[in-house]
């Protein structure tokens, strides 16, 4: 045991602040402040049960300090702060076991500050704006390269400080394969295409996709006139941009920041600054924080709820195909002629070897630097508080 105390000033220490007690404590003066929608209500019933006696656990021993620790099961909800890291994991693992051995780029595609009331009171633009993006990269592919791409897409509605910034990341492979299926193209530039033509495609296509939407009588909260000024406000506007990164050799770390976000929403534990009852503090970018009082921080938080059902993840081109020997085959093949067998091997054993650690590492011991290890007890779930927050 004195090793194990030994121990303990070795190690980082654990987060004292968690989203998750803010959100059991100030529950209630959130709901008498803001109506939330059918997803935003199950997230907060989710994560206030979340890690605690009511959903239930497992006992585990300590590999190091032989101490006895429960361990509550966690609610599994996307948009949780606490449980996603297996399944992040589980995408990252998914994803560099599909992805083709070439370079990769980074483009983040973003709609103006204009949209964003208009986008978040109807998330069907949402889904609008994914297949317009899909429509640039396919567009452009085979316009200028006779090729298809791959790509991979993810949403994000926040910045920093959880205000709204409605963006895709796409990850889009340096080439293509060639329309008639004789090879895979490759580019070798800094840019996969010019950022003023996409930006310019995105406005365009954008904005015949909002007037269809209005023929079909969308956006009953704006008079002709509104919608006509705001038309004429977004096709003026400058701000449609599309930001490009000179390629990745390799998409791992990419995939990594990526997965961050595919199951949890901006903020995680280790950015919170200070938790009072009149005050959330947390970082924000460059060492710089920001301040609100804790309903506006769940309200900030829970606006970023994406609708039931919504896939903030999508896949086009080649990575959009999923039949055997189908266009992704094709261009694999292809490619792994390229590719040294022992730079392949070696990416598919990462790959297996980072989720494999991840499965059968337990969870920390919080009594020393050991790891906790399942004892096969079960510990029954127990009456949840009332509304599923603190009383």
């Amino acid at each position: 045991m004195a090793e194990a105390a030994a121990h303990r000033h070795d190690r980082p220490p654990r987060p004292l602040l968690r989203i998750a007690d803010i959100f059991r404590r100030h529950r209630r003066a959130l709901e008498a402040k803001h109506v939330l929608n059918l997803g935003q209500r199950r997230l907060l019933g989710a994560v206030c049960v979340c890690r605690t006696p009511a959903l239930g656990g497992s006992v585990y021993v300590c590999g190091k300090c032989q101490g006895e620790h429960p361990v509550w099961h966690g609610c599994r909800k996307r948009g949780c702060p606490n449980c996603q890291a297996l399944a992040q994991e589980q995408w990252i693992a998914a994803r560099r076991e599909r992805v083709l051995p070439v370079r990769h780029f980074h483009l983040v595609f973003t709609l103006p500050s204009e949209l964003r009331w208009l986008v978040m009171n109807h998330p069907a633009l949402l889904g609008i704006f994914f297949r317009v993006v899909g429509a640039i990269l396919k567009e452009l592919g085979h316009g200028h390269l006779k090729a298809t791409l791959g790509w991979t897409l993810v949403l994000h509605t926040w910045k920093r400080d959880l205000g709204v910034h409605i963006h895709i990341h796409a990850l889009v492979t340096a080439g293509g394969l060639l329309d008639d299926g004789s090879g895979f193209r490759h580019l070798s530039g800094r840019y996969l295409f010019s950022g003023e033509v996409m930006g310019l495609l995105l406005r365009g296509k954008m904005l015949d996709a909002l007037r269809a939407q209005r023929a079909k009588k969308a956006f009953p909260e704006l008079d002709d006139r509104a919608f006509d000024d705001l038309m004429s406000s977004l096709a003026r506007h400058k701000s449609w941009v599309v930001h490009g990164e000179p390629p990745f050799r390799d998409p791992a770390h990419l995939l990594n920041y990526l997965g961050r976000y595919v199951h949890r929403i901006a903020l995680s534990d280790s950015r919170l600054v200070a938790a009072t009852p009149e005050r959330v503090t947390f970082t924000t970018r460059h060492g710089e924080t920001t301040s609100m009082d804790p309903v506006t921080f769940l309200h900030r938080f829970l606006q970023h709820v994406l609708p039931q059902g919504f896939r903030k993840v999508r896949h086009g081109g080649l990575y959009g195909s999923t039949r055997k020997g189908g266009r992704l085959d094709q261009a694999r093949a292809l490619l792994e002629q390229e590719v040294a067998p022992e730079v392949l091997e070696k990416w598919k054993t990462e790959t297996r070897e980072t989720l494999e650690e991840l499965v059968r590492e337990g969870p920390p011991c919080p009594d020393c630097d050991g790891r906790l290890l399942p004892t096969g007890r079960n510990l029954p779930a127990s009456r949840a508080p009332p509304g599923g927050c603190d009383a």
